[in-house]
């Protein structure tokens, strides 16, 4: 029976009050809890948290959508050829809605967007149509999918906060794409991201809502705020890799041979292996001139090497568990 090791690590830092929910998971049993070496360090200030969001303000409304009452749905579907290219490309920035890559053998791109509009009255519905589109960019192996509105904020208009517009325009993206395509792909609220069957590079973005990965073979980036992110590989990463939350568990699935270094930060959660790892070095302080002031800043990353090492995978978050898993599939 495959021996489970438990990797326990309590982090002691000073932070800032937080009240975020944790996310539950049942603890695998394991005889001999191991914990990961870790250095002690004593800190004054409180723990940076950087959180690169969407260029958006994400909007929080009533479930029951009482208070929007007119309604219409539409269906988008079309296909694009990404034939005779050796270097494929897909976007989608969304900001309402979900998001659904799969990996196929064809050349084609398909894509289904399911389009809904939630309103206060009818000339809020009319409103937008007209302010909201799909903004869609095709070149040679390259396809973009940009969701464009007044909801937007860029950088040289001097936006600050919007107000709530009188309508909600959902997205939720199915695509059917080459499975070698590289993708970028991001959403805000009321939306999961799902990747399958992707063997190009990635960056996956969300805030309200989980990423799910799986079957996938390349290298990259998979973040969120509020939810899980869970990625199964078929083939491990060969670069740099990085994995983030706030409020959930991070699970990573590794095929048989994993070798990589990895760098861990949670709060409120332990870390879990299946692979024996060894302890690697702590990084040294970072200097920081600021006019006379010189700081020291410390990375705060606890550091496992899986066999021989190799490409560094970072795991970060704040409520939850995080797991290296070994996937037997």
């Amino acid at each position: 029976m495959r021996r489970k090791r438990l990797l326990m690590m309590g982090i002691l830092c000073s932070l800032l009050p937080v009240s975020l929910p944790a996310q539950y998971i049942t603890a695998v049993p394991v005889p001999q809890p191991v914990p990961i070496p870790r250095p002690i360090m004593n800190f004054s200030g409180p723990l940076p948290l950087e959180l690169h969001l969407p260029s958006v303000f994400p909007i929080s409304l009533d479930e029951s959508d009482g208070h929007l009452p007119v309604q219409e749905q539409e269906t988008i579907q079309k296909s694009f050829s990404m034939a005779g290219v050796q270097h494929r490309s897909l976007e989608v920035d969304n900001v309402w809605g979900s998001i659904e890559v799969v990996g196929t053998n064809s050349d084609q791109a398909q894509l289904t967007v399911n389009k809904s509009i939630r309103a206060e009255s009818k000339d809020k519905l009319e409103q937008a149509r007209k302010e909201v589109t799909l903004d869609i960019t095709e070149q040679q192996g390259s396809l973009k999918l940009y969701v464009n509105g007044p909801f937007r904020c860029h950088c040289d208009d001097g936006c600050g906060h919007r107000e709530f517009e009188g309508y909600v325009v959902k997205m939720d993206f199915q695509l059917r794409v080459p499975r070698d395509i590289d993708i970028k792909v991001k959403t805000v609220n009321e939306g999961r991201v799902v990747v399958r069957d992707i063997h190009g590079t990635f960056l996956v973005r969300n805030v309200n809502g989980d990423v799910e990965m799986d079957n996938v073979a390349g290298s990259g980036s998979a973040h969120t705020v509020n939810g899980p992110v869970k990625v199964s590989f078929r083939q491990n990463p060969r670069e740099n890799s990085e994995f983030r939350t706030v409020n959930g568990a991070v699970e990573l699935r590794f095929v048989q041979g994993l070798a990589a270094d990895f760098r861990f930060k949670t709060f409120n959660g332990g870390i879990y292996s299946d692979f024996p790892v060894t302890a690697l070095p702590v990084h040294a302080l970072l200097e920081e001139h600021h006019g006379a002031k010189v700081i020291f800043r410390a990375a705060r990353y606890t550091g496992v090497r899986v066999n021989s090492g190799g490409p560094e995978i970072q795991v970060e978050n704040l409520n939850g568990d995080i797991r290296i898993l070994e996937n037997h599939e």
